[in-house]
């Protein structure tokens, strides 16, 4: 995968978000910035994912502030699978292979990239959610189903949230119903 970098712009309040994925030879980043409207309060949220060769996420961080209240949260995953926020162990995250971010559509790349599913593959991963805004981690499974080339079904919640997802061959989100929308995609 070539470097990328998006900007999208949120649907469902007011609000932006870019980011860039690179890779070098210890694995993969996602670098980003979202900047909207919560419940009337601005709010700005930097993160950063490292991820090893094969996708698998390594470490996270999520920084800012969500109105007058100061965001500085660090996420790791031993080799054995146990998450820490915070340094504090996350059992109930434990094994899971993903990092979601609540408010981003970044992480869907995650399990997209690692998985590579072809026309009429499904698979279900096992996700760390990092919530919005209490931002507390929970485990939170999904089902990528690839329908087409640019087009995937994400579900979650044993299918009470499903959306039809577009992606660009990277497998970059360029549209999530009610959410999102790409406004920019450059592959560097």
């Amino acid at each position: 995968m070539e470097d990328h970098s998006i900007l999208w712009r949120r649907i469902d309040m007011s609000g932006h978000e870019t980011a860039r994925v690179y890779g070098d030879d210890d694995g993969w980043y996602l670098d980003g910035s979202a900047i909207f409207l919560y419940e009337g309060a601005p709010c700005r949220l930097e993160y950063l994912i490292e991820c090893d060769p094969d996708w698998s996420t390594r470490s996270a961080t999520v920084d800012g502030w969500v109105g007058e209240h100061i965001i500085e949260h660090e996420i790791s995953v031993s080799e054995n699978g146990m998450w820490y926020l915070d340094d504090q162990e996350m059992r109930t995250v434990e094994g899971c292979v993903d990092i979601d971010l609540n408010f981003s559509p970044i992480t869907n790349l995650l399990p997209l990239r690692r998985l590579d599913l072809k026309d009429g593959d499904r698979e279900s991963v096992s996700a760390a959610w990092l919530r919005f805004p209490s931002f507390k981690l929970e485990r939170l499974e999904q089902t990528y189903s690839r329908i087409d080339k640019s087009t995937v079904k994400y579900e979650s919640r044993d299918g009470e949230f499903t959306r039809e997802l577009k992606v660009n061959a990277a497998g970059l989100v360029l549209d999530y119903p009610d959410y999102w929308i790409a406004e920019a995609d450059v592959a560097n």
